[in-house]
C-alpha cells in the first residue's frame, strides 16, 4: 500500500497540500501519479484534506495532529487500516506532484528483495543532482557506503569536495518498508540528529538501522517553499 502523509500545517509552505498543480490540489496530484502501483491512502490532520480526497475517489484516514514526521504519520494509518507485518508500506510524501511512478516502483522491488533476507528493511532512494540543488537547504543530500546503504543524510553539502570534482547525490523523500520495521521504526526514540538536522530518516541512522538505497533519475523534486512551487511549475508545463 502506498501511504500519503498529507498535513496542513508547514513551517515554510502554509497548506502547501492543497496547493494547486495544474488544476488539483498538490496532494492529488501525487496520488494520481502511483495510483497504478499499488493502492493509496492519504494520511492526514485535515477534515478539508478527507473532504478532497473522497471528492476525487481517494481513500483517507484521519490520523493525530501531533506526528513530527511523515513516517509516524502513516504507521498510524497503517495500524488503523490493520495491514499485517508484512506487507509492504510504500511513502510518498505529499509534496512530490511530479514523482515519476517507475522511481516508486524500483523502491518498491528493492523492499520486495530485502524482506525475506533481512529483519528490519527500509529503503529509500536518491539521484544525482545539480551544484544549485546541492548548495540548496531545501533539498537534502546523501551519502552511501559501498554496499549503498546510506550512511548520512544532510541538509548542508555533503561530503565536502576539497578538489570540487565530485557528484552529489540528492535524496528524494520516498520510503519503503514492510508494516513491521515501520512499527519498529516509530518506537524509537527521535533522536539528536533527527530534530537538528530536522530529517526524520537520521533517527534509523542514529540507532544503526540500515537504509537500502536505489539510485534512481527523475526530474521531480520535494516541494518545501512557494518558489520551489513556481520553479516546479515552469519545468512540468503541460
Amino acid at each position: 500500500m502506498i501511504i500519503i502523509p498529507a498535513r496542513m500545517a508547514s513551517n515554510r509552505f502554509e497548506g502547501k497540500v492543497l496547493a494547486d498543480i495544474n488544476g488539483y490540489p498538490m496532494v492529488i496530484a501525487t496520488a494520481k501519479r502511483v495510483r497504478n502501483l499499488a493502492p493509496v491512502l492519504i494520511a492526514t490532520d485535515s477534515e478539508e484534506v478527507i473532504d478532497i480526497a473522497e471528492k476525487f475517489g481517494f481513500d483517507a484516514v484521519m490520523t493525530s495532529k501531533d506526528h513530527k514526521s511523515g513516517t509516524d504519520r502513516i504507521n498510524e494509518a497503517a495500524q488503523k487500516m490493520n495491514l499485517s507485518e508484512n506487507e509492504i508500506v510504500v511513502n510518498v510524501q505529499a509534496d512530490e506532484p511530479f514523482i515519476e511512478p517507475e522511481v516508486v516502483k524500483k523502491v518498491i522491488d528493492k523492499v520486495k528483495d530485502l524482506k525475506d533476507k533481512e529483519d528490519f528493511v527500509m529503503v529509500s532512494c536518491y539521484k544525482k543532482i545539480s551544484p544549485i540543488f546541492a548548495n540548496d537547504p531545501n533539498h537534502v543530500k546523501v551519502v552511501t557506503d559501498h554496499q549503498n546503504n546510506a550512511i548520512y543524510f544532510s541538509r548542508s553539502k555533503i561530503p565536502y569536495d576539497r578538489e570540487e570534482h565530485l557528484e552529489y547525490f540528492g535524496h528524494l523523500g520516498i520510503y519503503s518498508f514492510t508494516v513491521k520495521s515501520l512499527k519498529e521504526f516509530c518506537s524509537l526514540p527521535p533522536s539528536p540528529l533527527e530534530n537538528i538536522e530536522k530529517l526524520e530518516q537520521l533517527r534509523a541512522i542514529y540507532y544503526g538501522k540500515k537504509i537500502a538505497m536505489v539510485e534512481v533519475e527523475s526530474e521531480s523534486f520535494g516541494i518545501d517553499t512557494k518558489e520551489d512551487l513556481q520553479r516546479a511549475l515552469e519545468i512540468f508545463k503541460k
